[in-house]
């Protein structure tokens, strides 16, 4: 049984394509339309109850969030080529990065670009600047997150970078050039965007 992406072209599940593109499983897109609010209909608060995309639904299970999604179609679906075993030591870095991703990065330049006051120690995310150098240091080794190994943590992580470089968010510096380049070089990833990119087309938005 296909496994069922509730999705739209112009959110975080088009980040999700190329996750399911990584896992190599067959799967259907369900169109939500966020621009009318449908993913704020009972239909899909039943199934998320943020009212949010993407959302997973693999036999009748209902996964949601991004990065959550993207770990448990390594898990289930890429074990040992996705997704570290459960006892490789490189899981750690594998989860400390995948977790990076929504827990820092996002938040940080979020509160960076929207000027909001907080304080360091009361942020879990820290400092923009703290996050810039964790990130890059997170690569520096490279070409992957796990060295010569790719992994699901890459499609968290690096897309989050790859977005936030794209929309002008984080300044690309030449080590986070390198590493999206490396990232857009992948068969998934070039997959990934021309359905984003069909899809798009196909619901009038270009």
């Amino acid at each position: 049984m296909a496994l069922t992406l509730y999705y739209h072209p112009y959110s975080r599940a088009a980040g999700t394509i190329w996750a399911l593109e990584e896992a190599g499983v067959p799967y259907e897109l369900h169109i939500v339309d966020i621009m009318k609010g449908e993913q704020k209909q009972p239909d899909m608060v039943s199934k998320n109850a943020m009212g949010k995309v993407p959302t997973l639904l693999d036999d009748g299970l209902v996964v949601t969030e991004a990065a959550a999604i993207a770990l448990y179609l390594a898990d289930r679906y890429a074990p040992g080529r996705l997704a570290p075993a459960l006892d490789d030591p490189r899981r750690g870095s594998y989860l400390r990065w995948s977790f990076f991703a929504p827990s820092v990065i996002e938040p940080a330049v979020m509160t960076k670009h929207s000027g909001w006051e907080v304080k360091d120690s009361a942020a879990g995310w820290g400092t923009y600047d703290a996050m810039l150098a964790a990130a890059e240091g997170a690569i520096a080794k490279g070409p992957f997150l796990l060295g010569e190994q790719f992994s699901m943590a890459d499609v968290v992580f690096g897309g989050t970078l790859r977005f936030m470089i794209g929309f002008k968010q984080i300044e690309p510096s030449p080590s986070f050039t390198a590493y999206v380049a490396r990232l857009d070089a992948r068969p998934a990833t070039q997959r990934a965007d021309a359905k984003n990119v069909e899809m798009r087309k196909k619901l009038g938005l270009q």
